[in-house]
């Protein structure tokens, strides 16, 4: 499958093939498998699943909403078993590496064989090759970012009262950077704005920004146009995810054992993400070919808002 209009028949296997893993999720869950009680069951990790496929892809944060949901739950598993937490996040985003990976089949190939083919012949001949390096290039600064700043990242980020600022915040340069004219197409992309929306990357460290979304608004600004701005996103998921997946995966659970009661919730919101993560890919390159990026900015400032009205309320407190 292309990032491009997928036709009839594509849409149909990415839809079929998400229904499938939905569904298996859905029956381990109810069977409760693999779970142990006192530990995340499997419904909350197919909660967790859910809201990581949508937001993973979708410009309004994942890190932002997977603190968010167990925050509103009153879920406390997570939050005082880190060991857990960790692990289970290389699940889910294991998830939806594996939908963009899925949907984006045909441009893997296209360009890992291009940068295969750019190395060999040590030069840049066509757009595959240097959109090839861009993606490579764009990875960079984001990946010794998060590699160098994880403990501080969780250390000093994440707070609900924080989400809500940057959720805000960063909804309303994305609001701004739509606003641009739609001038430029992902082939005719240059190092100065790869190398921006690569730095940018390293914001979406911060829950509530959105990896996705600042990498959009980026594009946005630099006037690529809404599909191509989508587009260059997703591609660059793929490097930057799979690295953290990989990373985490041998700090956490290869040199680690896994933690008790791991192995029916991670299954869960694994399939959970990839499911979701399908669907929400489709939806997103089909609605921004038509429309802007408002009905995005609109929700970030409502959950922004909402997450004020529960601190103030005393429903929840504002930090962990």
């Amino acid at each position: 499958m292309s990032a491009r209009e997928t036709a009839p028949g594509g849409r149909r296997l990415v839809y079929g093939l998400a229904a499938v893993l939905f569904a298996v999720a859905v029956v381990l869950a109810v069977a409760r498998v693999g779970e142990q009680a006192g530990r995340l069951s499997d419904w909350q990790a197919l909660a967790l699943g859910i809201t990581q496929g949508l937001t993973e892809l979708l410009p309004i944060s994942s890190s932002g909403h997977l603190i968010l949901v167990p925050w509103i739950g009153n879920w406390h598993y997570l939050e005082t078993h880190q060991s857990f937490n960790k692990t289970f996040d290389v699940a889910l985003h294991l998830g939806t590496l594996v939908a963009v990976i899925l949907y984006f089949w045909a441009d893997v190939v296209r360009y890992v064989g291009a940068w295969f083919r750019s190395v060999g012949h040590r030069a840049i001949r066509d757009n595959d090759e240097r959109l090839a390096w861009y993606i490579l290039a764009g990875t960079v600064p984001a990946a010794l970012a998060g590699a160098l700043g994880e403990s501080t990242i969780e250390s000093r980020l994440g707070q609900p009262w924080q989400i809500a600022i940057f959720l805000s915040v960063f909804g309303l340069l994305l609001w701004i950077a739509d606003r641009q004219p739609e001038e430029r197409s992902i082939e005719r992309l240059r190092f100065g704005t790869v190398f921006l929306i690569g730095i940018s990357q390293i914001l979406a460290l911060m829950p509530g920004v959105s990896r996705s979304g600042i990498t959009i608004t980026t594009g946005r600004f630099a006037k690529l146009d809404r599909d191509s701005a989508a587009r260059f996103s997703f591609l660059l998921l793929i490097p930057i995810v799979f690295g953290a997946v990989l990373y985490k995966g041998v700090k956490h659970m290869v040199l680690h054992s896994l933690p008790a009661g791991s192995t029916g919730p991670f299954v869960v919101g694994t399939l959970a993400a990839a499911a979701v993560g399908l669907v929400a890919i489709d939806f997103l390159l089909g609605y921004v070919r038509r429309h802007d990026y408002t009905p995005f900015v609109v929700y970030r400032l409502i959950a922004a808002a909402v997450i004020v009205l529960i601190v103030v309320s005393g429903w929840r407190h504002a930090t962990f």
